[in-house]
C-alpha cells in the first residue's frame, strides 16, 4: 500500500457526486481501517468493506476506532465524517464539505441578509410543502399559522387512513419514552429527516445556522430543509409503522424511513431543492460544474472577481 505522501489526491471529477451517494452510514463498536479504496469495519462478526466513494457522511458512534489511513481515504473521497453519540442522538464534531465551490453559501448569505428575499425563500418553502396554495402575499405570521393548520390536518388524515386515534403532538425533549407510540414514531421519523437534511447541508457547504423560517439556532437551515419532507415522508411512515404494532416503534420507524428515503431518492431531491431555493434557475443549472473543480478568486472593486495566483503590484498605483 502506498504511503499518504505517495498517493495523489483524487480529482473532483473522479468522485461520486453527492446526489448519488448513500446519505449516511452509522457504525459503532468497531475498528475502521483502509483496504485499497474501501473502508473496512471490523467487529466481532468479521470485516465489512464499504466503498469510500459511495459514502455521503460516515457517523461514528461509541466504541469506534479509526486509523489515519482510513481518515486519509475518506478525506480524499470528499466524504463527511461525524462523531456522534449512540444512535446519533448527539453531534460531537464533523468534517469537510463535498462541494468545493462557495457559490451556494454565498447565495444563501445574500438571500438571508435581506428581509425581503429571506421572506421570499420562506414563501417558496411553504409552496414546496403545500402545492396548490399561493403564499406570495402571506406575512410571516400567516405562513406560520397556515403551516400549523396544514400539519394538524395531515396528522388527522394519516390517523384516519391507518385507523388510529390521534390525540395531538406531545414531545418531551430528552425523554423519548415519555410519549405514546404514535408520538415516538413521529419523533423518530423527524430525527431521520434532520439527519438527511444536515448531511446534505454540510455536504453542499451551506451554512446550517442561516435559516429562512427557523432562527436563533445553529441548525436553523437544517430544520428548514427537514420540514420540507415531514408531511410527505416522515408523518405517513410513522403512522404506518404504529398501525403495524406499538412494539419497538422507534427502531422500526427509523428502518422504514431509511427504506423510503432510498426508494424515493430523497438525497438527490434534497440537493436539488436546496439549489432551487438558493440559486436562480440558470445558476442552479451551472452549479453542477462548479462543484467539480477548485477555483479560488480574488475580490476587487464593484463586485469584480480576479484570477488568483497573480501579483497585481504593477497594476495598482502606490
Amino acid at each position: 500500500m502506498a504511503t499518504v505522501g505517495q498517493r495523489g489526491q483524487s480529482s473532483p471529477r473522479e468522485l461520486t457526486r453527492m446526489g448519488d451517494r448513500i446519505s449516511f452510514i452509522y457504525l459503532e463498536r468497531c475498528i475502521l481501517h483502509r483496504e485499497d479504496n474501501a473502508i473496512t469495519a471490523e467487529d466481532a462478526n468479521g470485516v465489512t468493506h464499504i466503498p469510500a466513494a459511495t459514502i455521503g457522511t460516515l457517523l461514528l458512534g461509541p466504541g469506534t476506532r479509526v486509523t489515519h489511513q482510513a481518515m486519509s481515504l475518506l478525506g480524499d473521497c470528499g466524504a463527511g465524517v461525524v462523531w456522534v453519540g449512540e444512535q446519533g442522538v448527539r453531534f460531537y464534531s464533523g468534517g469537510r464539505s463535498l462541494n468545493r465551490s462557495s457559490s451556494l453559501v454565498e447565495a444563501q448569505a445574500t438571500l438571508w441578509a435581506n428581509r425581503r428575499t429571506r421572506l421570499a425563500v420562506a414563501r417558496e418553502m411553504y409552496r414546496m410543502r403545500f402545492p396548490g396554495e399561493d403564499p406570495s402575499a402571506f406575512t410571516r405570521h400567516e405562513l406560520l399559522g397556515r403551516e400549523g393548520r396544514r400539519v394538524k390536518e395531515r396528522y388527522r388524515q394519516e390517523a384516519e387512513r391507518v385507523g388510529l386515534q390521534w390525540h395531538g403532538r406531545v414531545y418531551v425533549p430528552g425523554d423519548f419514552s415519555a410519549s405514546d407510540p404514535l408520538n415516538q414514531a413521529v419523533t423518530a421519523a423527524a430525527q431521520c429527516m434532520y439527519g438527511v437534511a444536515q448531511t446534505t447541508v454540510a455536504a453542499l457547504g451551506c451554512s446550517p445556522g442561516l435559516g429562512f423560517i427557523h432562527a436563533g439556532h445553529e441548525l436553523a437551515f437544517v430544520l428548514d430543509i427537514a420540514d420540507l419532507y415531514k408531511t410527505d415522508i416522515a408523518i405517513p411512515v410513522a403512522f404506518e409503522e404504529v398501525a403495524h404494532g406499538p412494539e419497538d416503534v422507534g427502531s422500526r420507524t427509523r428502518r422504514a424511513i431509511r427504506d423510503r428515503i432510498n426508494k424515493v431518492g430523497l438525497l438527490r431531491r434534497c440537493v436539488d431543492d436546496i439549489k432551487h431555493l438558493l440559486l436562480s434557475d440558470a445558476a442552479a443549472g451551472s452549479s453542477a460544474s462548479d462543484e467539480d473543480f477548485d477555483q479560488v478568486l480574488l475580490q476587487s472593486d464593484h463586485g469584480v472577481e480576479l484570477e488568483s495566483g497573480r501579483n497585481y503590484a504593477d497594476e495598482v498605483p502606490w
